[in-house]
């Protein structure tokens, strides 16, 4: 089994300083090395409004070739339906981490991803070709407001 290297830099470096030649190499590597252990982090970046590259790299059609991964923050006041906008015939998954969060104007609460019933309590969405759907089950808080967090792997 392969492990995937994690993408940490190492703490200490010896640059020469007798050999402007070798002192070239090495920056290069540097340069090299650095750019790559940060093109392979997560980025923290949660757009309201408009979709991002999350860093994260998925290996889903079996090759070799990354796929990458969008984010977008998206607002709701109340169960019903936001167009996501997103390009469905290149999308190949919606990401496991997508999530939600919303208040009732006092305390706030999760917002469970994946269900297409209103469960009695809890609010919950899933995601159509057109719309995230936003459940509010028997019971669950009033929705002020909150938050979806929808991730996916989509040509782009």
């Amino acid at each position: 089994m392969t492990i995937q290297q994690s993408p940490y830099m190492r703490l200490q470096r010896n640059f020469p300083d007798d050999n402007p030649q070798a002192l070239s190499i090495e920056i290069d590597r540097f340069h090299v090395e650095t750019a790559t252990k940060l093109n392979a982090r997560e980025i923290g970046i949660y757009g309201l409004g408009f979709q991002t590259i999350n860093g994260q790299q998925w290996f889903i059609t079996g090759q070799v070739n990354k796929q990458q991964a969008l984010r977008r923050l998206y607002k709701f006041t109340a169960a019903g339906n936001i167009a996501h906008e997103i390009n469905w015939a290149g999308l190949f998954m919606v990401s496991p981490n997508s999530y939600g969060t919303f208040t009732d104007g006092t305390n706030w609460y999760g917002a469970v991803y994946g269900s297409n019933v209103a469960i009695a309590g809890q609010v919950s969405f899933y995601v159509t070709p057109t719309n995230i759907v936003v459940l509010s089950g028997a019971g669950a808080p009033a929705i002020t407001s909150g938050y979806i967090n929808l991730e996916w792997v989509s040509q782009i």
